[in-house]
């Protein structure tokens, strides 16, 4: 299965629905963040990213 990416927060994730905020998901997304530590990251402060995973850049 593709990924999808969550319309709120920009989580890539293979469901329907994202699992961390529960907003539905597009497959209409375009780039690729991966954060492994987003304590010490400045991108994923910038972004507003609390939890280590796979991010969307831009999500339709």
């Amino acid at each position: 299965m593709a990924l999808q990416a969550c319309t709120h927060c920009n989580l890539l994730t293979e469901k329907q629905q994202c699992p961390e905020c529960k907003n539905p998901t597009s497959t209409n997304w375009s780039g690729l963040l991966i954060i492994t530590d987003p304590e010490n990251s400045d991108i994923a402060r910038e972004l507003g990213i609390k939890k280590a995973g796979e991010y969307a850049l831009r999500v339709r």
